[in-house]
């Protein structure tokens, strides 16, 4: 009788490992429509990416990125290198270093951090025809701008005028992916596309178009669009036209 009801356990238990092996599998292999944008301190360039699509990546200035790791204009980098993400120790966010145990003979005045740009925001258009289905949150990932409904293949133009600085599907997350530098301060960036028509350092004019929808999360024909300045993401309904 023990003896059978050992037997009876251990089937249970061995049903109930079966069911929760299938529940990880599928969790596991779900699609997600937002990726991980867990703190980075570095970051390793792969093939393909610049120091604009690591920065775009993390949510900096790629500015800041070529200061603190000493690039210079940020042209140069190869496969393998190690990108710091954060200042360097006893520097500030601006790239001016402290010594606290040094003591000057005389007072020095302290060296002014230039302030970021500030050029004007150009003058905007939407990127593509449809219904606004999901709005800017400040969240990385997809909260980072706005998700636009439409249909397999109608055209993405270019919301403002400037030169392509990204072509390509190397960001996880954003599929087939176009980033617009219009000024120093602002960029605009077109995901989830089928097709890319423009290539790095075209010069676009606004409503020009620069791709095909193609499909988002869910697996729906939708177009993730963001608008930054100085590398951090903003609501584009603040610079888009109202409609």
């Amino acid at each position: 009788m023990a003896a059978r009801y050992s037997t009876q356990r251990i089937t249970r238990w061995r049903g109930l490992a079966t069911v929760l092996l299938v529940i990880l599998l599928a969790v596991a292999c779900a699609p997600q429509s937002r990726w991980d944008y867990a703190p980075a301190r570095t970051h390793v360039v792969r093939s393909g990416e610049t120091l604009f699509t690591i920065a775009f990546r993390y949510g900096h200035d790629h500015r800041e990125l070529a200061r603190w790791n000493k690039l210079g204009d940020g042209s140069l980098i190869y496969p393998g290198q190690v990108i710091r993400l954060t200042p360097p120790p006893g520097a500030t966010k601006a790239g001016a270093t402290s010594s606290p145990r040094a003591t000057p003979a005389r007072p020095t005045p302290a060296k002014s951090t230039p302030p970021p740009p500030s050029d004007p925001s150009p003058s905007w258009e939407w990127p593509t025809r449809g219904r606004v289905s999901a709005e800017f949150d400040g969240r990385p990932g997809s909260g980072a701008g706005l998700m636009i409904d439409g249909t397999a293949g109608q055209p993405v133009i270019a919301a403002a005028s400037g030169r392509v600085v990204y072509s390509g599907g190397g960001l996880i997350g954003y599929g087939q992916l176009i980033i617009l530098k219009h000024n120093d301060t602002y960029l605009s960036a077109y995901g989830h596309n089928a097709s890319l028509l423009v290539k790095e350092g075209d010069t676009i004019k606004k409503g020009q178009r620069i791709a095909t929808m193609g499909e988002g999360p869910g697996q729906k024909p939708r177009l993730h669009f963001e608008i930054r300045r100085n590398g951090k993401p903003v609501d584009p309904r603040r610079y888009l036209p109202a409609r």
